[in-house]
């Protein structure tokens, strides 16, 4: 460890070869900066980050140096305080902000103003500058983002962040000197999943919230806390803010083994839904007339009672319910006759998943994990649309290996431009095998597009060229079998070996060949991973619930068996076949339905019973690593609404006759599932219990700005009102309590004297960009019992194209796939319709046009919809873009009949 002089005074600094600003940072001096960024490294372009650097002890005039531009050596002498280098970074500000508006108390950005921090810390606090100010024209973003340019100090960062982070090209720098642009070409949307991030990456206010600001509020006054996302299987750590009953926004939190610094838009923006007019406020009970009408508590629980006392109930359980009410709604029914509310392939899929993991060979991957990977193989999944944050992850990851080209070079890695520069596009070795191209294409070293089976044979052969022992498919083509050797070459000669696969192309032989690869590789002592995508934010906890399938549950409908149905948090229409939900709906003679939004499955419900979202209750959420994490609540819902588990609970002492619920509060509930499910046995050790304080304090939602208590409830009271008590974690709902660092699980904004704005996040981390201090939020539930189990069987045909059907497989988009951010307007507008894709060849021979409407036949229901050219999809195969309106419950892959209006079936074939 180096030593360094700050001011006369030695520290150690954790590791040479970084730069000054983040080792300084690290040690807690504060430097003002504008251009780096803790993600990005150094780019040296805005000079505010100065600070004199001394030959040696006995330089007494030294020199000004940039501190992100300079390197930690042994005995390095620099000094923040010298009164040159404080002018130097006083007169830097001075000339940004010579034409940065007078807006502050306007500007959404106020309060958490990287700008304003930096403007206080350097000390500047007049303005000299009497001239007229250079303007911009805004542009119109699209529905996420706010563009006003006039706040712009030309630190980079934004294209610094769009291309080289994300991948994006419609964003970039336009002009020269001071009249310098960063924006589109011309005006809309924003091309990239990742553009939200902007609003956080920008020092000013140049990118801001647009949803936010539809509903804005001072960021001192949103009432926080720390939750996880629940638009993916990922469980990327977020700050939910909210204020006067109204979920505002979304901010990322940092955890150095999930999502880092970012989010994806679907996680930022799709937050919506809380606030949305389809919410069930209160409980729904079904009259005389056929209709739900609202009623009151009494009255449902006594409805309640006549349906648990007319016989056995079953519970459907759901992969977006947390595992409190999963295991709640398994308590109230039993184990037996608790099922997952997934459609059969989509269980099968994550049984087999669940087991992979569970059993080895490799250790699932965690976000981080796959950033630091050398050699990667993407099979069948498409990553950027399934697991958004991921495909960022897989950016860095392909520099892991051409590193070496600047560490030769002498180049230090802090050094941004100068390694991009020396690399070129010399990257990693990253295969992509899919149906249809990604979004990760550009960066692919090649792709092979293929059928799911013969995706599945790629596996197989690679496995087999790294170790002959495993199974070896027949009869490949020369294309593959040149392909999978040079996989095997380079999977076997990296370092950190990783392959991708998942639910994407909703195949199970898929899964199983990329288990074969990584445990070929374990086998003969390499230390390889396995990334696994996984549908929903908690598919992966109730996979380790051990639910039952959806036949089981349909069979003891049918049976008269069970004759009441209790659904928690799961629209049957969207996770399954429509024959399978009617089923189910139709065969019981009673339905109870837990949820916050009104769906086609709350509306064939006897009762329905208003549940809380992620934001009104905490729980527990089992992301696709296998790393529990817990969400705490962020605010009282309004009416009847309580947290599913709750009614559950209520429930059970109803049916057993019991005074008080089963369960009092979070901590009683967790106890019973980590003793019920041994998987999840340190479930309880996420978060400190609710009876933990600091100082005899609890940890504040609020913060100490937080203003006008009395008047958020004055339409109810003129007096202060006692605020409500917290019994499921150690936080309060008021701005009092322990005013210090937090656990970090129970950290509900980043914030520190002197930094208001997101920067302030390196106060929280051991090291500058390095976990946070005590440890990030979330433990892993599961490791591989044994490393190197035996591979799977490898008999798995070639693909064979019908002469008149074609194979659907699904597709998949960050905006409109996913159920609760589908029903958030911004996103709802970046919704695509949907669609039929068709490859070039297959639309020749049935001569069809783009555009042009086919009929697509699913087991005899046909749904017209346009068809799109997709060039790289083989002949045979069709895309279908599951959870897109109107094509909700497909269970994809399946064979299926193309119908084109005006043309007989007959004159179709031939």
């Amino acid at each position: 460890m180096p030593t360094i002089y700050v001011d006369g005074k030695p520290y150690e600094v954790a590791e040479e070869g970084k730069n000054l600003l983040d080792a300084c940072l690290s040690l807690g001096f504060d430097i003002p900066y504008f251009c780096w960024h803790p993600a990005m490294h150094s780019a040296g372009a805005c000079r505010q980050c100065a600070v004199k650097l001394f030959r040696d002890e006995a330089d007494t005039r030294g020199q000004i140096v940039m501190a992100c531009m300079t390197p930690v050596t042994e005995g390095v002498r620099i000094s923040i305080a010298d009164p040159e280098a404080v002018a130097f970074r006083a007169s830097v500000i001075e000339w940004l902000m010579v034409n940065h508006p007078h807006d502050c108390p306007v500007c959404d950005e106020g309060g958490e103003c990287h700008l304003q921090d930096m403007t206080v810390m350097t000390g500047h606090v007049r303005r000299r500058h009497r001239f007229r100010k250079r303007t911009h024209r805004n542009q119109h973003l699209g529905p996420l983002l706010h563009h006003e340019m006039n706040r712009c100090i030309q630190c980079f960062r934004c294209v610094r962040f769009y291309q080289e982070v994300t991948g994006g090209r419609d964003l970039d720098v336009f002009g020269w000197h001071d009249g310098i642009y960063f924006g589109r070409h011309e005006d809309g949307v924003l091309e990239s999943p990742f553009a939200g991030n902007l609003a956080e990456v920008c020092p000013t206010g140049v990118f801001t919230d647009k949803t936010f600001k539809r509903h804005y509020t001072r960021p001192w006054d949103l009432q926080t806390a720390p939750a996880v996302c629940v638009h993916c299987g990922l469980g990327c750590n977020t700050i939910p803010g909210e204020r006067y009953g109204l979920l505002r926004r979304i901010r990322n939190r940092f955890n150095a083994h999930v999502n880092g610094f970012f989010l994806c838009d679907r996680g930022r923006f799709g937050y919506e839904f809380v606030n949305s007019d389809r919410r069930l406020r209160e409980p729904l009970l079904r009259g005389e007339d056929g209709e739900l009408h609202p009623a009151g508590l009494a009255e449902t629980m006594e409805r309640l009672r006549a349906i648990l006392q007319a016989g056995e109930a079953i519970g459907i359980g759901s992969p977006r319910a947390s595992m409190e009410t999963n295991f709640a709604l398994r308590e109230f029914v039993g184990a037996e006759s608790f099922h997952d509310g997934t459609s059969r392939l989509d269980h099968d899929l994550m049984e087999t998943i669940r087991t992979v993991l569970l059993k080895g060979p490799g250790r699932s991957a965690s976000v981080q994990d796959v950033a630091e990977a050398d050699a990667v193989l993407v099979l069948g999944e498409d990553v950027q649309n399934t697991a958004p944050l991921l495909a960022l992850s897989l950016r860095k990851a392909v520099v892991q290996q051409a590193i070496g080209i600047a560490q030769r070079l002498n180049i230090h890695l802090y050094h941004d431009s100068a390694v991009r520069e020396a690399i070129q596009q010399d990257t990693g070795p990253l295969f992509i095998a899919t149906p249809d191209e990604t979004p990760l294409d550009d960066i692919a070293t090649l792709t092979y597009r293929r059928a799911p089976d013969d995706i599945a044979r790629l596996g197989l052969a690679v496995a087999n060229f790294i170790d002959p022992a495993a199974p070896r498919p027949d009869g490949l083509d020369g294309e593959t079998e040149g392909l999978a050797g040079r996989i095997a070459d380079e999977l076997w000669n990296a370092e950190r070996p990783l392959v991708v696969c998942g639910y994407g192309c909703g195949s199970r032989s898929v899964i199983e060949a990329a288990t074969n690869v990584v445990c070929a590789l374990e086998r003969l002592g390499k230390d390889a991973s396995l990334a696994c995508t996984v549908p929903e934010c908690n598919s992966m906890g109730l996979a380790l619930m051990g639910a039952r399938d959806p036949g089981s549950a349909i069979e003891a409908v049918r049976s008269g068996r069970a004759r009441a149905l209790v659904i928690a948090e799961n629209d049957l229409f969207r996770r399954m076949r429509a024959s399978d939900a009617e089923a189910l709906l139709s065969g019981a003679e009673h339905v109870v339905v837990l949820d916050h939004l009104a769906n086609r499955t709350a509306e064939r419900a006897e009762v329905v019973l208003p549940a809380a979202t992620f934001a009104e209750c905490t729980g527990t959420f089992v992301n696709s690593e296998g790393r529990g994490q817990r969400s705490i609540q962020t605010f009282v819902p309004e009416g009847s609404v309580q947290a599913s588990w709750r009614w559950l609970g209520r429930m059970i002492a109803l049916r057993d006759g019991l005074a008080e619920r089963p369960w009092g509060a979070l901590d009683d509930l967790l106890a019973a599932l980590a003793r019920a499910v041994p998987v999840c046995a340190r479930i309880r050790d996420l978060v400190p219990p609710s009876s933990y304080r600091l100082h005899g304090q609890r940890v504040p939602r609020q913060s100490p700005r937080y203003s006008g208590r009395a008047a958020v409830h004055a339409h109810e009271d003129v007096r202060e009102v006692a605020p409500p008590l917290d019994p499921d974690s150690p936080m309060s709902f008021t701005m009092e309590g322990y005013g210090g660092q937090p656990p970090s699980a129970l950290i509900a904004r980043f914030w520190a004297p002197g930094w208001n704005s997101p920067q302030a996040v390196t106060k929280f981390e051991r090291g500058v960009a390095g976990p946070l201090q005590g440890g990030d939020p979330g433990r892993r539930l599961i490791e591989p019992e044994d490393r190197n189990r035996l591979c799977y069987a490898g008999h798995i045909p070639p693909f064979e194209p019908r002469p008149d059907e074609w194979l659907a497989v699904p597709a998949y988009h960050v905006f409109g796939s996913e159920e609760l951010s589908a029903a958030t307007p911004a996103v709802a507008t970046l919704t695509p319709a949907a669609y039929l894709g068709l490859s070039p060849h297959d639309a020749e021979r049935m001569q069809v046009e783009e555009g042009q409407e086919l009929g697509l036949d699913v087991e005899h229901e046909v749904h017209p919809l346009p068809m799109r050219l997709r060039p790289q999809l083989p002949p045979g195969v069709v895309t279908v873009p599951l959870g897109l309106p109107g094509l909700e419950g497909l269970e994809l892959p399946t064979w299926v009949k193309l119908v084109v209006p005006g043309l007989s079936e007959r004159a179709l074939r031939t």
